[in-house]
C-alpha cells in the first residue's frame, strides 16, 4: 500500500514515531509517498528527521502552543488567541493538506496527532482512509486512568484529541501496557513505536544524568543544581535555536542541540533520565532500563507522566529536582514486561494497517460530529 504521513511538528516524539513507522512499512513492502509536517514560528524541524526518512518532506503552517515568558510552561490563553488570529493561514494549510492527499496517490493517510489533519477530514472529506496514531488516543479509552485534575482541563484535552481524529477510520493508541480494545471508541491499543536503533542498543549503567527539555527555560534549574553538585555529570538536550551545537559549561555540564544518534547513545549509557514528560523518550528510557524524572509542562504531559509512573517509569516533579531522581534511582527496578510488550509492536501495527480494508470502516458522519466530540 501507499501511505502519506501527516505529522505534528511539536517536540521530538511524533517525528521519531513517523521515522519508525516509515522504516517498518518499507521493510514490509509498502511505500510512504510523502510526509507533511506542521511548522510554526517557535519550532524548527530537527535535522535528524530529514536525514532519517526516505519520503519527500513538505511543510505547512500549523497551530502551536506558545511558551510563558520564562520559556518553561505553555501559556494557554496566549496560545488560543494567537491561533485564533491565524485561522485563515490554517484554512489554507487544510486546503493544501487535502490537495496533497488527493494528488499524492496515497491509499492510506497516517495522522500523528496533527489537529489540521482532523479538521481537513471534517471540512474537506478526503476520500482516502485515515488512521490516527499516538499515545494521546489512550485519553479516549474508557479504562485509562487520569491524574487528579479539573474536569474542565480533562474535557478540553479529550476534546482536542477528538478534533485530531475526526472521521478517522481507525485510532491506534500507543500505550505503556497492554489493554483491551475499546469497542465503543474504536480504539486499538498497541505498543510504543520505538526505532530499530533503540531496540539494538546495549544499555550500560553510566555515571551521568541524561536529559531533554522541550522548553529551554528549565536550564536555570539545571544550572542551579550543578552549582551545588558539580561532581554530578549532566548532559542535557534542548531546543534553544540560537545556541551552539554544544554549549559546554564546564567538564560536568553541557547542553546539546537535539541530534537523535547522540541522544540515543547518551540515553543508553546514562545513570538516569530527566525529561519534561514526552511519551516517546520516556518509553526509550523504560526500554533501556533507566529511571526517569518527569516534569510535565501541560495537561497532556501530566497525563503521560501519571500513566508512566503507574507503569513503573519513575517519579513526577514540578521542577527538575535531580536530587530526587538520584535518590529514586538507587531502588529503581526496570519493567521487563514493558520491554517484551514493546518488541511486539511491528507485528501488531502491521496487522492493523494491512487488514484495515477487510472490515467496514467506522467513519463518523459530519452530522454526528457534535455527539462524537462531546462523549
Amino acid at each position: 500500500m501507499k501511505f502519506l504521513f501527516i505529522v505534528q511538528g511539536e517536540g521530538r516524539g511524533h517525528l521519531t514515531q513517523a521515522i519508525t513507522l516509515e522504516d517498518m512499512l518499507i521493510r514490509n513492502g509498502h511505500e510512504v509517498v510523502e510526509i507533511l509536517v506542521g511548522k510554526s514560528s517557535t519550532r524548527t524541524l530537527p535535522g535528524f528527521f530529514n536525514r532519517s526518512v526516505q519520503a519527500p518532506v513538505k511543510r505547512f503552517i500549523s497551530p502551536n502552543f506558545l511558551p510563558e515568558a520564562d520559556h518553561k510552561r505553555m501559556n494557554l490563553k496566549k496560545s488560543f488567541t494567537y491561533n485564533l488570529m491565524h485561522f485563515p493561514e490554517y484554512l489554507r494549510s487544510m486546503r493544501y493538506i487535502n490537495r496533497r492527499i488527493e494528488e499524492s496517490g496515497a491509499e492510506v493517510v497516517i495522522n500523528f496527532y496533527e489537529l489540521l489533519a482532523g479538521l481537513t477530514y471534517a471540512f474537506f472529506r478526503p476520500s482516502v482512509p485515515c488512521v490516527c496514531i499516538g499515545h494521546q488516543y489512550m485519553f479516549l479509552h474508557q479504562e485509562f486512568k487520569f491524574p487528579e485534575r479539573s474536569s474542565l482541563q480533562l474535557f478540553m484535552l479529550r476534546f482536542f484529541t477528538r478534533l485530531t481524529s475526526l472521521r478517522a477510520d481507525k485510532k491506534l493508541a500507543l500505550s505503556f501496557q497492554q489493554m483491551e480494545k475499546d469497542q465503543k471508541q474504536e480504539i486499538v491499543v498497541i505498543p510504543p513505536l520505538l526505532r530499530q536503533e533503540v531496540l539494538a542498543l546495549q544499555a550500560a549503567k553510566g555515571n551521568h544524568i541524561h536529559g531533554y527539555m522541550v522548553n529551554s527555560g528549565f536550564s536555570d534549574a539545571i544550572e542551579a543544581f550543578h552549582a551545588l553538585h558539580p561532581e554530578v555529570s549532566l548532559k542535557f538536550f534542548w531546543d534553544r535555536a540560537e545556541a551552539e551545537e554544544v554549549t559546554q559549561v564546564d567538564e560536568t555540564l553541557s547542553f546539546h542541540q537535539i541530534d537523535d544518534v547522540k541522544f540515543l547513545n547518551g540515553m543508553a549509557g546514562c545513570y538516569a533520565y530527566a525529561s519534561t514528560g514526552g511519551f516517546e523518550s520516556i518509553c526509550e528510557a523504560m526500554y533501556l532500563g533507566k529511571p526517569v524524572l518527569m516534569v510535565p509542562v501541560h495537561i497532556e504531559q501530566e497525563c503521560n507522566a501519571y500513566d508512566a509512573q503507574l507503569s513503573g517509569a519513575g517519579i513526577i516533579s514540578d521542577s527538575f529536582d535531580l536530587k530526587a531522581l538520584l535518590s529514586s534511582a538507587e531502588t529503581y527496578t526496570p519493567n521487563r514486561e514493558f520491554m517484551y510488550w514493546t518488541r511486539s509492536c511491528e507485528r501488531k501495527i502491521l496487522f492493523e494497517l494491512e487488514n484495515m480494508f477487510t472490515t467496514q470502516p467506522s467513519i463518523t458522519p459530519i452530522t454526528t460530529l457534535t455527539n462524537y466530540l462531546s462523549t
